[in-house]
């Protein structure tokens, strides 16, 4: 780049990049300029059409420089495929008495890669988490270096997704002569930022229901513990009006986003859908209560499938008091208060933000936040030149 303490950002949503730089010093950061368009060739984090894909980035990285008047040639990128999943390894070394130092954690964490990298070479591992400290059967929230010991063990956590999406991705990049500097999930960076210190030890989760897909993030001793994408969003609903009303998707958008359409509902459940929302299409009689049931039936298996991946075998019940929903759920949460559903939500929380463009930020805030912060559970590995050339060694470094 051409200035100092300067990071751009880039998410890959479902169906809108959005990309930001930040200008940083020690922990604060200011917002220097911010772009979004329509993704093309781009889908859920997957390189669909190599072409598209690029003359997509390429349209919001000169828009993104030229309204920052700054060159970009290093990007951090956020990515949350339906592929990413979650592994937990447990490692033991014998320590017979004395006391525990850095090499220690890194060589259990080193083998725990090691293991998974063998069971399944076609993933790569985006974060990796210290978990759990196990010393002489007794749990250590925090790193335990210099407790003398018998038995050190080691619980880590790994997110990954398929070599190859992160190859298409790269490649993408490359062509648009943009370095990646990290690849960082949302809903993991989404949630460092937006849920408390407590939260975050005791368990809590993001949940962040998008246009194709939905992300549940779960965390637990300042840890990310799940990671899970599922492929149905808020526009399941609209197709779902579109495909059983017979309307395009543009007039079924507009009728799922109008909240006093419902309220007329309330009133009259015998009611019709109104002719002005018949943009494209011939007016015809549909009652509002069709309407109503193809929604209540969406946001059911939408919400179902939240309740059941958020039992988690780590304080699920502590964490299902401390969920928040960010995205579009907001407007799902809406639907079901303005149609008077039948669907259990209590323990669904919204994250209230002050204004539009603070959530549309919201992604890249997140990861602008953990790159200048970090997060103290979380190991990232660094390359260093050992005596000779082109020789590197892993090692890893620990936020603090």
């Amino acid at each position: 780049m051409t200035k100092k303490n300067i990071n751009a950002v880039i998410d890959l949503g479902s169906n809108k990049l959005k990309s930001a730089i930040f200008d940083f010093d020690k922990h604060k950061s200011k917002l220097i300029a911010y772009s979004e368009i329509k993704t093309s060739g781009i889908n859920n984090s997957l390189i669909t059409n190599f072409d598209q894909a690029c003359e997509s980035i390429r349209t919001i990285i000169t828009d993104l420089e030229k309204k920052a008047g700054i060159n970009i040639n290093i990007i951090t990128v956020l990515l949350e495929p339906t592929e990413i999943i979650t592994t937990r390894i447990t490692k033991f070394k014998k320590m017979e008495g004395i006391k525990i130092e850095n090499e220690d954690i890194n060589f259990l964490l080193r083998e725990s890669k090691k293991q998974l990298e063998k069971n399944d070479k076609n993933f790569s591992q985006l974060h990796m988490f210290n978990f759990k400290y196990i010393i002489d059967n007794k749990v250590f929230k925090d790193l335990p270096i210099n407790i003398f010991c018998n038995q050190l063990s080691l619980e880590n956590i790994f997110i990954s997704v398929p070599k190859n999406v992160l190859k298409n991705i790269s490649e993408v990049f490359n062509s648009c002569n943009l370095e990646i500097n990290r690849f960082i999930c949302p809903s993991y960076a989404m949630g460092i930022y937006l849920l408390n210190k407590n939260q975050l030890e005791n368990g809590s989760g993001i949940i962040d229901i998008g246009y194709n897909k939905t992300s549940i993030a779960l965390f637990k001793n300042s840890s990310l513990i799940k990671l899970l994408v599922l492929p149905i969003g808020s526009n399941h609903i609209t197709k779902d009006i579109s495909k059983v009303c017979y309307l395009d998707q543009k007039e079924s958008e507009s009728i799922k986003l109008d909240f006093a359409l419902f309220s007329q509902f309330n009133k009259d459940i015998d009611s019709l859908l109104p002719k002005k929302y018949f943009i494209n299409s011939n007016y015809r009689k549909i009652p509002l209560k069709l309407i109503h049931d193809v929604i209540e039936s969406r946001i059911s298996e939408i919400i179902e499938m939240i309740n059941i991946h958020t039992n988690d075998q780590d304080g699920s019940e502590i964490i299902k008091k401390n969920l928040l929903i960010v995205g579009g759920g907001a407007n799902i949460l809406g639907l079901i208060k303005i149609l008077n559903l039948d669907i259990k939500y209590e323990f669904i929380e919204t994250i209230k933000l002050s204004n539009k463009q603070e959530t549309q930020l919201m992604s890249c805030n997140s990861a602008q936040n953990l790159f200048v912060n970090g997060c103290s559970s979380e190991a990232v590995a660094i390359s260093m030149e050992k005596q000779k050339k082109g020789i590197f060694t892993r090692f890893f470094q620990f936020f603090n």
